[in-house]
């Protein structure tokens, strides 16, 4: 797991110690069988309540099975995706965490010992339908031929490198490749990206997709937290005016608050995540071979 995956593990669950059934789903998902968990509520929870929460302070309030697969590098063995309702310090927290389980078995990391493999590093859920909303559409059609689906923060250097050959692919082939955009701020990291990803959304309820672009390529401290000198840097550079009102506005940050929540339901720990066609793309090149 990269510094940055590790970074964003640390924000969503604040100081909780932990150890490291999706319907109508799209697309294939590799290597894996999307099935019904076998395993109760009630069993996860001792679980997770004994091995898992180590932080005596956070209570675990509920668990919901995201989805259960099967692979076949993993014979036997069901891997449970869920996401725990944590409380610590009067905040709630939706965090995932998965595990594997096997004839009254259960762990939370197995690893090939001829590879090296951990296979809780190379699966994700697959993704519902429900993510592939107009909401969320950015460029393409959204009866293109592929959807792309991105959790991403402006400031991230990776999502700047990879982020915007994604748009510039789907502007250039919009029957081909749909994008669809989740902002995921890493804000431990970047606080300054908390007030960036609010601006991007604004222009794009506004149809300004265009300064959603340019916003990857903005020059800021990435701990810039004044919220004038944020508003100055982003008109400077692309233009775009906004008041520092509708930037507060407490439904503008519910609304993002639900883009984390989707986030935590696909197990994302790191940006950006991409999935192609529901299917995770781990080495996030996958839209090249879709413009061929």
């Amino acid at each position: 797991m990269s510094l940055m995956s590790k970074l964003l593990i640390s924000t969503l669950v604040a100081t909780v110690t932990l150890s490291a059934n999706a319907d109508n789903t799209v697309g294939k998902v590799a290597q894996a069988t999307v099935k019904k968990s076998k395993i109760s509520n009630k069993l996860l929870l001792q679980y997770l309540k004994k091995n898992i929460i180590k932080n005596p302070q956070v209570s675990i309030n509920d668990v919901n099975v995201v989805e259960t697969k099967t692979d076949k590098n993993m014979p036997g063995w069901d891997l449970v995706m869920v996401n725990m309702d944590l409380t610590y310090q009067k905040k709630n927290l939706h965090v995932p965490e998965m595990m594997f389980i096997k004839d009254g078995m259960i762990t939370s990391h197995l690893v090939n010992l001829e590879t090296g493999e951990d296979y809780r590093e190379s699966i994700k859920p697959t993704v519902p339908m429900a993510l592939y909303n107009d909401e969320h559409l950015l460029f393409g059609d959204k009866d293109a031929t592929h959807k792309i689906l991105i959790f991403s923060d402006p400031q991230c250097p990776f999502c700047q490198d990879i982020v915007p050959k994604i748009f510039t692919a789907a502007k250039k082939n919009p029957k081909k490749i749909a994008v669809y955009y989740y902002h995921l701020p890493l804000v431990a990291i970047h606080p300054v990206s908390d007030t960036l990803t609010k601006i991007m959304h604004l222009a794009q309820v506004e149809g300004k997709l265009d300064v959603v672009e340019k916003i990857y390529s903005l020059k800021i401290a990435p701990r810039e937290t004044d919220m004038t000198k944020i508003l100055a840097a982003v008109k400077a550079h692309s233009g775009y005016s906004v008041s520092a009102e509708k930037v507060n506005d407490e439904k503008l940050k519910k609304l993002l608050e639900l883009d984390a929540m989707k986030a935590a339901d696909m197990m994302v720990t790191g940006t950006p995540t991409i999935y192609i066609d529901g299917v995770w793309d781990k080495d996030r090149d996958g839209y090249k071979k879709l413009i061929k």
